[in-house]
Protein backbone atom coordinates (compact mmCIF):
# COMPACT_ATOMS: atom_id res chain seq x y z
CA UNK A 1 0.00 0.00 0.00
CA UNK A 2 2.86 2.28 0.62
CA UNK A 3 3.31 2.89 -3.34
CA UNK A 4 -0.77 2.87 -3.88
CA UNK A 5 -0.04 5.91 -1.38
CA UNK A 6 1.89 7.63 -3.40
CA UNK A 7 0.14 7.78 -6.03
CA UNK A 8 -2.87 8.98 -4.61
CA UNK A 9 -0.95 11.98 -2.53
CA UNK A 10 -0.87 13.45 -6.04
CA UNK A 11 -4.85 13.08 -6.30
CA UNK A 12 -5.18 14.87 -2.92
CA UNK A 13 -6.51 11.32 -1.38
CA UNK A 14 -4.92 10.04 1.57
CA UNK A 15 -5.05 6.24 2.52
CA UNK A 16 -6.15 5.68 5.97
CA UNK A 17 -7.27 1.18 5.67
CA UNK A 18 -8.71 -1.28 3.91
CA UNK A 19 -12.49 -1.87 4.24
CA UNK A 20 -13.18 -4.70 2.02
CA UNK A 21 -11.27 -7.04 -0.58
CA UNK A 22 -13.54 -8.96 -3.23
CA UNK A 23 -12.55 -10.81 -6.09
CA UNK A 24 -12.37 -7.98 -8.68
CA UNK A 25 -10.98 -5.15 -6.90
CA UNK A 26 -10.81 -3.56 -3.22
CA UNK A 27 -12.16 -1.03 -0.98
CA UNK A 28 -10.34 1.41 0.81
CA UNK A 29 -11.04 4.27 3.55
CA UNK A 30 -9.47 7.25 2.75
CA UNK A 31 -9.89 10.94 3.49
CA UNK A 32 -10.38 13.42 0.00
CA UNK A 33 -7.96 17.00 1.22
CA UNK A 34 -8.91 20.17 0.38
CA UNK A 35 -8.15 23.79 0.28
CA UNK A 36 -8.60 25.67 3.75
CA UNK A 37 -7.62 22.13 5.60
CA UNK A 38 -10.60 20.66 4.05
CA UNK A 39 -10.96 16.94 4.31
CA UNK A 40 -13.75 14.41 3.90
CA UNK A 41 -13.67 10.93 4.54
CA UNK A 42 -14.72 8.65 1.53
CA UNK A 43 -14.48 4.83 0.46
CA UNK A 44 -12.05 3.80 -2.55
CA UNK A 45 -13.14 1.24 -5.14
CA UNK A 46 -9.63 0.30 -6.53
CA UNK A 47 -9.87 -2.44 -9.19
CA UNK A 48 -7.04 -5.17 -8.47
CA UNK A 49 -3.82 -4.91 -11.00
CA UNK A 50 -3.87 -8.11 -12.10
CA UNK A 51 -7.24 -7.34 -13.56
CA UNK A 52 -7.07 -3.84 -14.50
CA UNK A 53 -5.81 -5.01 -17.96
CA UNK A 54 -8.77 -7.49 -18.94
CA UNK A 55 -10.94 -5.11 -20.82
CA UNK A 56 -14.52 -7.27 -19.76
CA UNK A 57 -13.25 -6.29 -15.72
CA UNK A 58 -12.68 -2.79 -16.95
CA UNK A 59 -16.00 -2.22 -18.57
CA UNK A 60 -17.70 -3.62 -15.73
CA UNK A 61 -16.35 -1.34 -13.37
CA UNK A 62 -16.64 1.48 -15.57
CA UNK A 63 -20.25 0.77 -16.66
CA UNK A 64 -21.05 0.71 -12.37
CA UNK A 65 -20.06 4.04 -12.56
CA UNK A 66 -21.35 5.48 -15.26
CA UNK A 67 -24.51 3.72 -13.84
CA UNK A 68 -24.76 5.49 -10.61
CA UNK A 69 -23.26 8.44 -11.13
CA UNK A 70 -26.97 9.55 -11.35
CA UNK A 71 -28.40 7.68 -8.36
CA UNK A 72 -28.83 10.09 -5.86
CA UNK A 73 -31.00 8.95 -3.02
CA UNK A 74 -30.43 8.44 0.92
CA UNK A 75 -30.97 4.78 0.49
CA UNK A 76 -28.52 4.43 -2.24
CA UNK A 77 -24.47 4.65 -1.72
CA UNK A 78 -23.33 8.04 -3.60
CA UNK A 79 -20.60 7.61 -6.32
CA UNK A 80 -18.60 10.95 -6.63
CA UNK A 81 -15.69 10.02 -9.10
CA UNK A 82 -13.90 7.97 -11.83
CA UNK A 83 -10.41 8.26 -11.65
CA UNK A 84 -7.51 6.56 -13.50
CA UNK A 85 -3.76 6.41 -12.51
CA UNK A 86 -1.03 3.99 -12.79
CA UNK A 87 -3.44 1.66 -15.33
CA UNK A 88 -5.61 1.18 -12.59
CA UNK A 89 -9.22 2.68 -12.38
CA UNK A 90 -10.43 3.49 -8.65
CA UNK A 91 -13.97 4.98 -7.69
CA UNK A 92 -14.75 7.60 -5.31
CA UNK A 93 -18.02 6.74 -3.12
CA UNK A 94 -19.62 7.82 -0.13
CA UNK A 95 -17.96 6.54 2.91
CA UNK A 96 -20.72 4.75 5.29
CA UNK A 97 -19.29 4.59 9.13
CA UNK A 98 -21.11 1.51 10.35
CA UNK A 99 -21.77 -2.17 9.25
CA UNK A 100 -22.96 -4.38 6.39
CA UNK A 101 -26.09 -6.72 7.32
CA UNK A 102 -23.79 -9.60 7.01
CA UNK A 103 -22.06 -8.58 10.08
CA UNK A 104 -24.90 -7.06 11.55
CA UNK A 105 -26.71 -10.79 11.29
CA UNK A 106 -23.76 -12.28 12.11
CA UNK A 107 -23.18 -10.43 15.28
CA UNK A 108 -26.84 -10.96 16.52
CA UNK A 109 -26.33 -14.96 16.19
CA UNK A 110 -23.10 -14.82 17.89
CA UNK A 111 -24.83 -13.00 20.84
CA UNK A 112 -27.94 -15.62 20.31
CA UNK A 113 -29.70 -12.65 20.37
CA UNK A 114 -33.03 -12.65 18.06
CA UNK A 115 -33.26 -9.31 15.81
CA UNK A 116 -36.46 -7.26 16.44
CA UNK A 117 -39.20 -8.17 13.62
CA UNK A 118 -40.39 -4.72 13.41
CA UNK A 119 -36.35 -3.44 12.99
CA UNK A 120 -35.66 -6.03 10.13
CA UNK A 121 -38.93 -4.70 8.65
CA UNK A 122 -37.65 -1.20 8.76
CA UNK A 123 -34.64 -2.04 6.85
CA UNK A 124 -35.86 -4.47 4.19
CA UNK A 125 -38.38 -1.31 3.37
CA UNK A 126 -35.22 0.90 3.23
CA UNK A 127 -33.53 -0.78 1.05
CA UNK A 128 -37.16 -1.23 -1.10
CA UNK A 129 -37.31 2.19 -1.09
CA UNK A 130 -33.62 2.46 -2.78
CA UNK A 131 -34.74 0.00 -5.47
CA UNK A 132 -37.85 2.09 -5.96
CA UNK A 133 -35.80 4.75 -7.31
CA UNK A 134 -33.47 2.86 -8.99
CA UNK A 135 -35.80 1.01 -10.80
CA UNK A 136 -37.72 3.82 -12.29
CA UNK A 137 -34.81 6.08 -13.15
CA UNK A 138 -34.75 7.32 -16.61
CA UNK A 139 -32.21 9.27 -18.39
CA UNK A 140 -31.38 13.14 -18.73
CA UNK A 141 -33.95 12.74 -22.17
CA UNK A 142 -36.26 11.24 -19.82
CA UNK A 143 -35.37 7.39 -21.62
CA UNK A 144 -35.80 4.81 -18.90
CA UNK A 145 -33.14 2.88 -17.30
CA UNK A 146 -34.54 -0.15 -16.77
CA UNK A 147 -32.01 -0.87 -13.91
CA UNK A 148 -32.24 -4.40 -12.24
CA UNK A 149 -29.59 -4.77 -9.58
CA UNK A 150 -29.01 -8.54 -9.40
CA UNK A 151 -26.99 -8.40 -6.30
CA UNK A 152 -29.32 -8.18 -3.62
CA UNK A 153 -27.66 -9.77 -0.50
CA UNK A 154 -26.49 -8.60 3.24
CA UNK A 155 -23.01 -7.70 2.30
CA UNK A 156 -24.31 -5.35 -0.20
CA UNK A 157 -26.64 -3.20 2.75
CA UNK A 158 -24.75 -1.15 4.47
CA UNK A 159 -26.38 0.14 8.29
CA UNK A 160 -25.01 3.61 8.98
CA UNK A 161 -24.35 4.18 12.85
CA UNK A 162 -27.33 7.55 12.22
CA UNK A 163 -29.68 5.02 11.60
CA UNK A 164 -29.15 5.27 7.30
CA UNK A 165 -29.85 1.82 5.27
CA UNK A 166 -27.95 2.01 1.95
CA UNK A 167 -27.85 -0.63 -0.59
CA UNK A 168 -24.38 -0.50 -2.84
CA UNK A 169 -22.33 -2.36 -5.01
CA UNK A 170 -24.32 -2.15 -8.62
CA UNK A 171 -21.16 -3.62 -10.14
CA UNK A 172 -23.45 -6.50 -12.02
CA UNK A 173 -26.61 -4.30 -12.37
CA UNK A 174 -28.04 -4.55 -15.45
CA UNK A 175 -29.41 -1.48 -17.28
CA UNK A 176 -30.81 0.18 -21.02
CA UNK A 177 -27.83 -0.25 -23.15
CA UNK A 178 -25.31 -1.36 -20.53
CA UNK A 179 -25.36 -4.79 -19.52
CA UNK A 180 -21.52 -6.77 -19.68
CA UNK A 181 -22.78 -10.42 -18.03
CA UNK A 182 -24.68 -12.10 -20.99
CA UNK A 183 -28.01 -13.43 -19.64
CA UNK A 184 -28.90 -16.59 -20.89
CA UNK A 185 -24.81 -17.35 -21.15
CA UNK A 186 -23.83 -16.48 -17.09
CA UNK A 187 -25.86 -16.09 -13.76
CA UNK A 188 -25.22 -12.95 -12.34
CA UNK A 189 -25.08 -12.12 -8.33
CA UNK A 190 -24.62 -15.11 -5.60
CA UNK A 191 -26.00 -18.26 -5.84
CA UNK A 192 -28.15 -17.79 -2.65
CA UNK A 193 -29.74 -14.83 -3.44
CA UNK A 194 -30.76 -15.11 -6.75
CA UNK A 195 -34.28 -14.67 -8.02
CA UNK A 196 -35.24 -17.98 -10.08
CA UNK A 197 -35.20 -16.58 -13.00
CA UNK A 198 -31.23 -15.57 -12.47
CA UNK A 199 -30.80 -19.32 -11.11
CA UNK A 200 -32.98 -20.71 -14.55
CA UNK A 201 -30.45 -18.36 -16.60
CA UNK A 202 -33.29 -16.66 -17.72
CA UNK A 203 -33.68 -12.70 -18.62
CA UNK A 204 -34.79 -10.28 -15.64
CA UNK A 205 -36.39 -7.73 -14.85
CA UNK A 206 -36.59 -5.44 -11.84
CA UNK A 207 -39.13 -7.86 -10.06
CA UNK A 208 -35.86 -10.13 -10.15
CA UNK A 209 -34.92 -7.82 -7.02
CA UNK A 210 -37.36 -8.70 -4.63
CA UNK A 211 -36.93 -12.19 -4.44
CA UNK A 212 -34.31 -11.68 -2.86
CA UNK A 213 -35.05 -9.01 -0.78
CA UNK A 214 -37.49 -11.09 0.71
CA UNK A 215 -35.06 -13.84 1.02
CA UNK A 216 -32.69 -11.01 3.16
CA UNK A 217 -35.82 -10.38 5.41
CA UNK A 218 -36.43 -14.19 5.96
CA UNK A 219 -32.64 -14.13 6.87
CA UNK A 220 -33.09 -11.09 9.62
CA UNK A 221 -35.56 -12.76 11.03
CA UNK A 222 -34.50 -16.04 10.75
CA UNK A 223 -30.39 -15.67 11.18
CA UNK A 224 -30.14 -17.79 8.66
CA UNK A 225 -30.81 -17.87 4.55
CA UNK A 226 -32.61 -21.25 4.04
CA UNK A 227 -31.76 -21.74 0.22
CA UNK A 228 -28.00 -21.55 1.51
CA UNK A 229 -25.72 -24.70 0.21
CA UNK A 230 -22.36 -25.70 0.80
CA UNK A 231 -22.67 -26.74 -2.84
CA UNK A 232 -23.21 -23.61 -4.95
CA UNK A 233 -25.33 -25.84 -7.13
CA UNK A 234 -27.52 -26.75 -5.00
CA UNK A 235 -28.28 -23.57 -3.26
CA UNK A 236 -29.33 -22.62 -7.05
CA UNK A 237 -31.61 -26.00 -6.84
CA UNK A 238 -32.97 -24.94 -3.29
CA UNK A 239 -33.96 -21.59 -5.10
CA UNK A 240 -35.61 -23.21 -7.69
CA UNK A 241 -37.27 -26.22 -6.13
CA UNK A 242 -37.20 -25.92 -1.88
CA UNK A 243 -40.53 -25.73 -0.54
CA UNK A 244 -41.30 -22.11 0.98
CA UNK A 245 -41.96 -23.37 4.49
CA UNK A 246 -44.31 -21.03 6.86
CA UNK A 247 -42.17 -18.80 8.56
CA UNK A 248 -44.34 -18.06 11.29
CA UNK A 249 -43.51 -21.83 12.55
CA UNK A 250 -40.09 -20.80 12.83
CA UNK A 251 -40.35 -17.61 14.76
CA UNK A 252 -43.95 -17.34 16.17
CA UNK A 253 -43.78 -13.45 16.26
CA UNK A 254 -43.72 -13.52 12.79
CA UNK A 255 -47.85 -12.62 12.10
CA UNK A 256 -50.12 -13.56 9.74
CA UNK A 257 -49.71 -10.03 7.82
CA UNK A 258 -45.93 -10.14 7.86
CA UNK A 259 -46.02 -13.64 6.62
CA UNK A 260 -48.21 -12.82 3.47
CA UNK A 261 -45.56 -10.40 2.54
CA UNK A 262 -42.89 -12.89 2.78
CA UNK A 263 -44.85 -15.39 0.96
CA UNK A 264 -45.57 -13.06 -1.66
CA UNK A 265 -42.26 -11.65 -1.93
CA UNK A 266 -40.88 -15.30 -2.45
CA UNK A 267 -43.35 -16.37 -5.02
CA UNK A 268 -41.11 -18.30 -7.81
CA UNK A 269 -43.48 -16.90 -10.26
CA UNK A 270 -43.05 -13.45 -10.98
CA UNK A 271 -46.32 -12.37 -11.89
CA UNK A 272 -47.42 -13.33 -8.86
CA UNK A 273 -44.70 -12.12 -6.81
CA UNK A 274 -45.01 -8.06 -6.09
CA UNK A 275 -44.52 -6.08 -9.66
CA UNK A 276 -42.18 -3.29 -8.28
CA UNK A 277 -40.37 -2.44 -5.69
CA UNK A 278 -43.09 0.06 -4.59
CA UNK A 279 -45.98 -2.01 -4.05
CA UNK A 280 -43.24 -4.51 -1.99
CA UNK A 281 -42.39 -1.36 0.05
CA UNK A 282 -46.07 0.11 0.74
CA UNK A 283 -47.01 -3.05 2.12
CA UNK A 284 -43.81 -3.06 4.38
CA UNK A 285 -44.39 0.49 5.85
CA UNK A 286 -48.02 -0.36 6.29
CA UNK A 287 -46.94 -3.12 8.57
CA UNK A 288 -44.46 -1.17 10.53
CA UNK A 289 -46.90 1.39 11.03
Amino acid sequence: MPALQHIFNELHYEMTRKLAEGGMGVVYEAVQLGAGNFRKVVAVKLIREEYSAIEEFQNNFIGEARLVADLIHTNIVQTYHLGKIGGQYFMVMEFVRGVNLEQFIEQHRRQRVAIPVDLAVFIVSRVARGLAYAHTKCDREGVHLNIVHRDIGPKNVLMALEGDVKLTDFGIAKALNLMYNEEGKVIAGKDEYLSPEQANYGITDARADLFPLGIVLTELLLGRNIFRSADRAQSRRNILNLPIPTFGTLRPDIDAKLEAIIQRALTRDRDQRFQSALEMLTELEMYIY
